[in-house]
Protein backbone atom coordinates (compact mmCIF):
# COMPACT_ATOMS: atom_id res chain seq x y z
CA UNK A 1 0.00 0.00 0.00
CA UNK A 2 2.93 2.32 0.60
CA UNK A 3 3.94 2.09 -3.04
CA UNK A 4 0.56 3.55 -4.02
CA UNK A 5 1.32 6.74 -2.07
CA UNK A 6 4.70 7.01 -3.76
CA UNK A 7 3.20 6.47 -7.23
CA UNK A 8 0.43 9.01 -6.62
CA UNK A 9 2.97 11.56 -5.41
CA UNK A 10 5.21 10.97 -8.44
CA UNK A 11 2.31 11.26 -10.86
CA UNK A 12 1.10 14.52 -9.29
CA UNK A 13 4.64 15.90 -9.44
CA UNK A 14 4.99 14.90 -13.10
CA UNK A 15 1.59 16.44 -13.93
CA UNK A 16 2.66 19.71 -12.28
CA UNK A 17 5.89 19.72 -14.29
CA UNK A 18 3.97 19.28 -17.55
CA UNK A 19 1.48 21.96 -16.52
CA UNK A 20 4.32 24.35 -15.77
CA UNK A 21 5.93 23.60 -19.14
CA UNK A 22 2.61 24.28 -20.88
CA UNK A 23 2.17 27.64 -19.15
CA UNK A 24 5.81 28.54 -19.89
CA UNK A 25 5.27 27.75 -23.59
CA UNK A 26 2.17 29.92 -23.69
CA UNK A 27 3.90 32.78 -21.91
CA UNK A 28 6.90 32.69 -24.24
CA UNK A 29 4.70 32.93 -27.37
CA UNK A 30 4.98 29.35 -28.58
CA UNK A 31 1.34 29.20 -29.72
CA UNK A 32 0.85 32.73 -31.09
CA UNK A 33 0.95 31.93 -34.81
CA UNK A 34 -2.14 29.86 -35.51
CA UNK A 35 -2.60 30.95 -39.13
CA UNK A 36 0.66 29.96 -40.85
CA UNK A 37 0.64 26.22 -40.07
CA UNK A 38 -2.83 25.84 -41.56
CA UNK A 39 -1.81 27.32 -44.92
CA UNK A 40 1.74 25.94 -45.08
CA UNK A 41 0.48 22.74 -46.72
CA UNK A 42 -0.97 24.76 -49.60
CA UNK A 43 2.43 25.99 -50.77
CA UNK A 44 4.42 23.75 -53.07
CA UNK A 45 7.89 22.79 -51.99
CA UNK A 46 10.69 23.55 -54.38
CA UNK A 47 11.60 20.48 -56.36
CA UNK A 48 15.26 19.59 -56.65
CA UNK A 49 16.76 20.33 -60.03
CA UNK A 50 17.70 17.55 -62.42
CA UNK A 51 21.37 18.49 -62.62
CA UNK A 52 22.65 14.95 -62.09
CA UNK A 53 20.73 13.40 -65.01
Amino acid sequence: MEIMYILIGCSVLLALIFLGAFFWANKSGQHNDTYTPSIRILFDDETPSDEGK
